[in-house]
């Protein structure tokens, strides 16, 4: 990150890149096996030996696209009642067979598919099968069911669409301009007004018409004999009929724009004024694919992309600039959006976009351009296919979208063939001026009501939902005829890496965790000093310097850094917490020792020049502004600093409006000072690497860095406030409000974090949670409730939370704390105390399968002051922390009695209910809310 102050940098600079830039990344093929059923199930199978676990996925070949006329957001909404019960299961019992015995799932709604995932142990893999295929053929919906889920999307659409900035842009608007006929304008996530007038009939029509096996792809990734795979896939899936009648289609053609067309909207919670453009594109399977995944990266991957350099960094005019590739199976579009800079013009953001465009359509970009982008491209889909979870993503996706399982592997090859000339051609043909919608996204006046938006167009075609003649209304079966699950095969154990260390003459210390599953190493230097450091009113230093590492050295400038960095496929990642900085990256191994290099440049010969902090502050300012309008982190900022008051844990680790601009660039070199120096520093590396390697490699970026001054004195204790309180922050048109209830707790090291881990895990860990269960799943009042232990060195705090309807803020606060308080005042079975150790080693077990998931644990565990292998004992710790233990935490860490709780939200819509049942409120306008203050005012 960085080192001391610039006038000892010059002695010991790091040189640039002296070495040549390794080859293109190798991105070896998915080896699967693939074979149809009679029925037209298609399966496709890849074993992996080397994990404990097993991927299922089922994809189905319906999505936005297909939802009904009048019902827009209705394959989201089935979605959400597929983990319902069936004839065979009970309601939640999926989840019981997931979550509950150590794995996951979860299911997702695009335009083109809906997808149904889950990874368990492996030997879970035959009753997960029987499970899909069971909601595969007799899905069971109950009306109250029905409208519990209902209630549940349409708290998704309120906290993603109405209270996100920018939700509705992004969500609603873009799809609605971008296709004129295509069913794709409604975008996935519908309306409320369509959702109320979906019907239960309509699910049954719905899945008897689409949820079909000749509709559908099985892929299973993992570990599992091939011939037990087979042997189960034909006695559960093979006997589901394929229905005799046709699979209706919308089928249209979206003409391509040949006009501009410009819309401008003002809508509420939009902190900064934003320009979208929106360009059509042709199908997935296009052949100029891969030229236009090359331009996308060009255009916006990381910082030295061109919209990045050029707006953001160099005109500041730009908050924010990105580029995404929406593509599918039907025309696809390119969305470009920039947040601009506060104080910037807008109408001035929208000039600079359009001249950037017009430059890469003039020239060809250069060969450094072209090839950064290809091997940033390549190290993706590396990471992409790390998991055996992620490979058969990997060849589902390229079944449903392109038709074909190894379309991903031939769309990389022709990645590595793109050439200069073809981005050029593709720039001009699809980034024309005629083809562009853009989209000025302004803030509303104040009072004002929102505009109409942008409409979906009326000559968008759908089809209407014709229920099939022969539906049959499937109820569940009694104890005597449901099918048993089927039994469990052996256990697989596991393997949690362990660490190797060393240290370097100079103090450093050097941690290495093996993986070589995968070519991809992830390297982080941790420096132990962060946030908890920041002076009273100056939130936001820790974070500005650690921003400031990749910002400048003698040697290279910020530019130079991020070119350098994304010529090898990544770029470098900095951060800070509460008690700890880090910067980081993640390649493929034959880059490893240049990124390391470059690493070790930025870490030890920061410049922290005058003009690189005011950059990073302006857009750091912007970002806050953006964080302050969002019910759910305003709420979580609010409880910090109720919890901790005037220490350095009660601020904003990203700081805000206010303390930012307080930040002086002596505060920004103490804060570098304080957390930079070989003898306080720990370089992990993990994936690909041996000891030997990562010794070597140490040695040669590292070894002669050299202390320079005094350790910084210890931080004080802080004392979390043990009192009720309750404070409200209205925030007038807030889509949706936030609830938070926080207490302190205890830090890493204490005797009862284990017990403590496992009571917060019954309470809010994971969806079959109590908070959950009482929240979303019986309620339908959020689309999810949770609760986290934080644990640091010196302190930690519980945080309970859920997002809700604006009205309903009131009795969320109430069923959290009843369900806080009933965690410690009665026992916690031991059938429901076994469930939430499986969910805490499953999740650890997944966490461990990537380089970069390696590398947050060994992180953790280094700031936290505990022996490196604690990892290799956190399976055991888990499973033989005893009940009487996890009993007495609840009691007395998680009694709500002096808890702060802080909701955010419209007070108009509850503000009277919430000071009726707790007079003592406390009501701040959020346009008048002090966060650098411990009153708040």
């Amino acid at each position: 990150m960085r080192l001391i102050l610039p006038l000892l940098l010059a002695a010991a600079a790091v040189p640039a890149l002296a070495e040549p830039l390794p080859p293109l990344p190798a991105v070896q093929p998915i080896a699967f096996t693939e074979r149809t059923l009679a029925n037209g199930l298609r399966v496709y199978a890849i074993r992996d030996a080397a994990t404990p676990n097993v991927a299922i996925q089922v994809w189905y070949d319906v999505g936005g696209r297909d939802d009904p006329r009048g019902r827009s957001g209705f394959a989201h909404l089935f979605e959400h009642l597929m983990f319902k019960a069936t004839r065979n299961l009970k309601a939640e019992q999926f989840d019981r067979l997931t979550e509950d015995v150590g794995g996951y799932n979860n299911a997702s709604t695009g335009d083109d598919y809906t997808n149904y995932f889950e990874v368990v142990p492996a030997n879970h893999l035959q009753r997960l099968l029987f499970a899909e295929a069971d909601r595969m053929a007799s899905l069971v919906v109950s009306p109250a069911d029905f409208a519990s889920e209902r209630d549940v999307v349409k708290e998704e659409f309120r906290q993603s669409v109405l209270a996100r900035p920018y939700g509705k842009l992004e969500s609603l608007y873009l799809p609605a301009l971008a296709w004129q006929h295509h069913p794709y304008a409604r975008g996935v996530i519908g309306s409320i007004a369509n959702l109320d007038s979906a019907t239960i009939d309509d699910v049954r029509a719905f899945h008897a018409i689409y949820y079909r096996p000749d509709n559908a792809i099985l892929v299973v990734a993992g570990n599992f004999d091939p011939a037990d795979l087979d042997r189960w896939v034909d006695r559960y899936f093979a006997p589901i009929k394929r229905p005799d009648r046709p699979i209706p289609r919308v089928t249209v053609d979206e003409p391509v724009r040949t006009r501009p067309v410009t819309v401008t909207v003002h809508e509420p919670n939009t902190p900064l004024p934003a320009i979208a453009l929106s360009y059509p594109l042709p199908p997935d399977r296009s052949p100029d694919m891969p030229a236009l995944m090359v331009l996308q990266a060009i255009l916006a991957r990381g910082e030295s992309s061109r919209l990045h350099e050029n707006l953001v960094y160099r005109d500041g005019l730009a908050q924010t600039v990105d580029a995404s590739l929406d593509t599918r199976a039907g025309p696809g579009k390119l969305d470009i959006i920039a947040i601009a800079a506060g104080g910037k013009d807008p109408d001035a953001v929208d000039r600079a976009l359009r001249a950037q465009l017009a430059a890469i359509r003039a020239a060809p970009v250069s060969a450094a351009e072209l090839a950064e982008a290809k091997t940033e491209i390549l190290t993706d889909a590396l990471k992409a296919m790390e998991t055996a979870e992620g490979r058969a993503r990997v060849i589902a996706a390229s079944v449903l979208v392109d038709g074909d399982p190894r379309a991903t592997e031939r769309q990389l090859a022709a990645v590595r063939a793109v050439s200069a000339a073809d981005v050029q051609r593709v720039a001009r043909t699809y980034l024309a001026d005629d083809r562009v919608a853009t989209i000025r996204y302004l803030p509303a006046a104040e009072g004002a009501r929102p505009d109409a938006g942008v409409p979906v167009a009326a000559t968008v075609e759908t089809r209407p939902l014709e229920a099939p003649r022969d539906i049959a209304i499937v109820t569940p079966a009694t104890d005597a005829e449901r099918a048993p699950l089927p039994p469990l095969g052996p256990v697989v154990a596991g393997h949690v890496p362990a660490p190797r260390e060393l240290r370097l003459a100079n103090g450093l210390r050097v941690v290495t965790v093996e993986r070589h599953d995968v070519p991809l190493v992830t390297a982080r230097l941790i420096g132990a000093s962060g946030a908890a450091r920041d002076a009273a009113g100056k939130a936001g230093t820790a974070s500005l310097a650690a921003t400031l590492l990749t910002k400048g050295t003698p040697t290279r400038s910020a530019t130079q850094i991020a070119r350098d960095a994304e010529a090898l496929g990544a770029s470098l990642d900095t951060g800070a917490g509460r008690e700890g900085s880090a910067i980081g990256i993640t390649v493929a191994t034959p880059a490893l020792s240049p990124a390391l290099g470059i690493l070790a440049d930025a870490a030890r010969h920061a410049r922290l020049a005058s003009d690189e902090l005011e950059r990073a502050r302006a857009q750091a300012i912007d970002a806050a502004r953006v964080t302050l309008t969002d019910p759910m982190a305003l709420a979580g900022l609010v409880a910090d600093r109720a919890l901790y008051g005037a220490s350095g844990y009660g601020g904003a680790v990203e700081g805000t409006p206010a303390s930012l601009k307080r930040v002086t660039p002596a505060d920004v070199r103490a804060a570098y000072a304080a957390a930079w120096s070989p003898e306080r520093a720990t370089l992990i590396l993990t994936g690909d690497i041996t000891p030997a390697t990562a010794k070597a490699l140490a040695e040669r970026w590292f070894g002669d860095w050299r202390a320079d001054g005094p350790a910084p004195a210890p931080l004080a204790v802080p004392t979390p406030a043990a009192t009720r309180r309750t404070i409200l922050i209205d925030l007038p048109d807030a889509g949706q409000a936030g609830v938070t209830v926080a207490r302190g707790a205890i830090p890493r090291g204490d005797a009862r974090y284990y017990p403590a881990l496992l009571a917060n895990t019954v309470l809010g860990g994971g969806y079959t949670s109590r908070l959950n269960q009482e929240i979303r799943i019986r309620r339908g009042l959020s689309y999810g409730a949770r609760s986290d232990l934080d644990a640091d060195r010196l302190t930690g705090s519980i945080m309970a939370a859920a997002s809700t309807r604006n009205d309903a803020a009131p009795e969320v606060v109430s069923l959290i704390a009843g369900e806080m308080r009933r965690l410690g005042s009665a026992p916690i079975a031991e059938s429901e105390l076994a469930t939430r150790r499986s969910v805490l080693i499953g999740n650890f077990g997944r966490q461990v399968e990537r380089t970069a998931g390696l590398a947050g644990i060994v992180g953790n565990m280094v700031l936290d002051g505990l022996p490196i292998d604690e990892m290799t004992h956190y399976a055991d710790a888990v499973r033989d922390t005893p009940a009487t233990a996890v009993q007495s935490a609840a009691a007395s860490l998680f009694d709500p009695a002096d808890a702060t709780t802080v909701v955010v939200g419209d007070a108009r819509a509850f503000g009277d209910a919430l000071r009726k049942e707790r007079p003592a409120t406390e009501t701040i306008p959020a346009a008048t809310l002090n966060l650098d203050s411990v009153n708040l005012r």
